[in-house]
């Protein structure tokens, strides 16, 4: 059954998928294999190697991913809890490298339609997040809407020596409610692992026994690009090879200057048409015959090659990559001059929607992630978070109108001031800055009442207390 199940993953167009998004991410597009052929004598398409053959590549599509990417995780995301202990708690677990991890997770969704993340424990009894790409990982779910998983399958390349000989065979993970199998795979037959087993959860003691532990879910949580795993690079794969032809013929045709200028050879014995198409395209030159056959001559025919089409070209593949990708453009007209909020919001409009699905997607992912974190908080000691409600804010990395947001901000005055603070752009940290604000004020009062040396401390007035100030 695991053999069956990885040779369909391995094979399928899902698969295949994935693995062209993480290819075209890292600049490894279809242009670099392509071969420069021309129409031969018999009609058909020969490969030629005395012409030009350039491989240029426009990466717009990783362009795009770096955008949604940085759009969504550029700022750390936050935890919104009226328990501050576990707010602190949260804060631990989820630090900055677990952000660096979510920015992972996030590219490898954008490029493969699905990314997973597998919850254990380092060796120092803490939380470790382990990011597993979505082309190793065969999901075997619970339900029809992939929700629930019954079980997973990971398979991986690994390289072994026999003798002094390499060899590529495939490790296999298999994950139940049980822990974790590991087989090998070689040559199509499977085999045990030197580590056969292991829980999920191993236990020390001080007398040096270890008990095996397991977790109630199994600890690997998909994060989806969308609800359908649909990879980014299916919207905008042929555009993008668009893109890199057109700049690839165009390089090729003004490395071709001179086959710009076609030679016609007048009476140097004539052609066939197949021999014509094929000296055209190879030679840049062909053979012709005059009415009379007396004189020989050379002339040449000119082959202009218009810039402005190949620019009007690459700009409509681009708009249309961007349309396509439902990202941004930031030369658009509307950030020109001093643009206002509305003009910005419209230009993101795109990339905005998109934001929303993958947010649903990983809100979702989070919250059976904090089940798994919650747990470890309860055997750790830190607590029972249980039935602490908690709140994901994904914080987006926009471009927006700082001097119109402020001056709105401070025309509210019916708000509260930590509303304002909460939507001010230069505040991250509401409840930061409300305490710089109260120590700002007890400061300006003491230095107020500073003036009157003689008034004994509690007319003063103590800012913690409430009291007139006795100015006697």
């Amino acid at each position: 059954m695991i053999i069956k199940e990885i040779n369909a993953f391995k094979h399928s167009r899902r698969r295949l998928d994935m693995i062209n998004g993480e290819r075209y991410y890292d600049g490894k597009h279809d242009i670099i294999h392509r071969k420069r052929q021309v129409i031969g004598v018999n009609g058909e398409l020969e490969e030629v190697d005395n012409l030009p053959n350039n491989h240029i590549i426009d990466n717009q599509y990783a362009k795009m991913v770096n955008q949604k990417k940085n759009y969504l995780l550029g700022q750390p995301i936050t935890f919104n809890t009226d328990n501050k202990q576990y707010s602190e708690a949260l804060k631990e677990v989820f630090n900055m490298r677990f952000m660096r991890t979510m920015k992972n997770l996030l590219e490898d969704a954008l490029n493969e339609g699905i990314a997973w993340l597998f919850v254990g424990y380092d060796e120092q009894g803490h939380l470790k997040f382990t990011k597993l790409s979505g082309y190793e990982v065969i999901p075997l779910w619970k339900d029809a809407d992939h929700t629930e998983l019954n079980g997973a399958i990971r398979f991986y390349p690994y390289v072994k020596f026999e003798g002094k000989d390499k060899k590529t065979v495939y490790k296999v993970e298999v994950y139940d409610s049980n822990g974790v199998y590991r087989f090998v795979l070689d040559d199509g037959k499977l085999y045990t692992d030197d580590m056969p087993y292991e829980p999920y959860i191993t236990v020390a003691y001080d007398d040096g026994t270890e008990e095996c532990l397991n977790w109630l879910n199994i600890p690997l949580i998909p994060f989806k690009y969308n609800s359908k795993e649909i990879p980014l690079i299916n919207k905008v794969k042929s555009l993008q090879d668009g893109i890199n032809t057109i700049l690839s013929n165009f390089q090729n045709a003004m490395e071709e200057d001179t086959r710009n200028t076609i030679l016609v050879l007048v009476n140097y014995d004539g052609e066939n048409l197949g021999e014509f198409r094929k000296n055209l395209s190879t030679y840049g030159a062909v053979k012709v015959k005059s009415i009379d056959g007396n004189t020989g001559d050379v002339k040449t025919l000119q082959v202009e090659v218009n810039c402005d089409n190949y620019k009007a070209i690459i700009e409509i593949f681009k708009k249309a990559i961007i349309e396509n990708a439902m990202g941004y453009d930031a030369k658009d007209d509307r950030l020109k001059g001093q643009p206002n909020q509305m003009n910005i919001q419209s230009m993101y409009s795109d990339i905005d929607l998109d934001a929303n699905d993958i947010e649903t997607e990983f809100q979702a992912s989070f919250e059976q992630l904090l089940w798994f974190v919650n747990c470890y908080f309860a055997n750790s000691g830190y607590g029972d978070f249980s039935n602490e409600d908690v709140e994901v804010i994904f914080n987006r990395d926009m471009l927006i109108n700082e001097g119109e947001i402020i001056d709105n901000v401070n025309k509210s005055t019916d708000l509260s001031l930590e509303t304002r603070l909460a939507n001010h752009p230069w505040i991250d940290d509401v409840d930061a800055e409300l305490e710089r604000i109260n120590k700002q004020k007890e400061n300006e009062l003491n230095e107020y009442m500073g003036a009157f040396p003689g008034s004994p401390p509690s007319a003063r007035g103590d800012p913690n207390k409430d009291g007139d100030i006795n100015e006697e």
